[in-house]
């Protein structure tokens, strides 16, 4: 069984007001952190989605074992980014049973409930979705049969309809650390400041 994962990190951070990829946290930057959690769960191939200041983006990470795709789109929204990171799965004949989507401004996440979606799959699950705050988002795990749908998703919105559409079938799995991420700088100070 390979799940592969996709790391969408492309995005301009317009509520930041600047790059949050690469705002500093704890021995690198958010990007940095999200890929090395990214790698220290069962997931291969790691890919990263890339955009706004790709190029720094990509230099913050060269030294990781990941494939980086550079999403020339991602202004239009997450779903070219989901599109960008499925696109260079086909292209390198990479055939994964699933794939798990995740953000990298979702600083408590760890690779324990990254491998807890993956045995919710193990275990049957065709979709396993992380719940806190009375949400139902990412990270989220989808079984190849859904790779379609998720390739032509909206460019505006990211995967939450799918979530939606096949409510029913999805396993929640608790994540209530999930309720922190990274939107505007008081998020960011309110972070730092507990480290």
């Amino acid at each position: 069984m390979q799940i592969a994962l996709i790391i969408l990190a492309a995005g301009g951070s317009a509520r930041f007001g600047r790059p949050k990829q690469l705002l500093p946290y704890k021995e690198g930057a958010l990007l940095r952190h999200a890929v090395e959690t990214a790698l220290a769960s069962r997931c291969r191939p790691v890919v990263v989605v890339l955009g706004a200041r790709a190029d720094d983006c990509l230099e913050s990470i060269a030294d990781l074992p990941i494939r980086a795709s550079i999403n020339d789109q991602w202004e239009a929204g997450m779903g070219t980014s989901i599109a960008a990171g499925l696109a260079l799965l086909e292209k390198d004949k990479i055939g994964p049973d699933a794939v798990l989507l995740m953000l990298c401004d979702q600083p408590h996440l760890t690779a324990e409930h990254l491998n807890r979606l993956t045995d919710a799959f193990a275990g049957g699950a065709e979709i396993a979705a992380s719940e806190y705050e009375d949400v139902t988002g990412v990270p989220a795990l989808f079984a190849r049969a859904f790779f379609n749908e998720l390739s032509s998703l909206d460019p505006a919105q990211g995967a939450k309809p799918l979530l939606a559409k096949y409510a029913d079938r999805v396993a929640r799995i608790p994540f209530p650390e999930g309720q922190v991420d990274i939107d505007t700088p008081a998020d960011y100070d309110r972070l730092t400041g507990s480290e």
